[in-house]
């Protein structure tokens, strides 16, 4: 399955269909540390193992980061 995961063309090997979590889950992520936009549409967590993605979805995935000056 080819995706765009922020602007750039990924092949995975995925079921099909396959579910936002499991493509995560192949990309070896931290669920406690991203947020994930599927086609322009932020995706709430607890949706991730129910939405399911399709070759040429385009996916934006955000990691955050701790830290700072005190």
């Amino acid at each position: 399955m080819t995706l765009q995961i922020n602007g750039q063309a990924r092949n995975l090997e995925l079921p099909i269909p396959a579910t936002l979590d499991q493509v995560l889950q192949k990309l070896d992520l931290k669920p406690d540390r991203i947020a994930v936009e599927r086609n322009g549409t932020i995706v709430p967590k607890q949706f991730w193992p129910t939405t399911e993605v399709a070759s040429g979805d385009r996916l934006e995935i955000v990691h955050f980061v701790g830290g700072g000056s005190s």
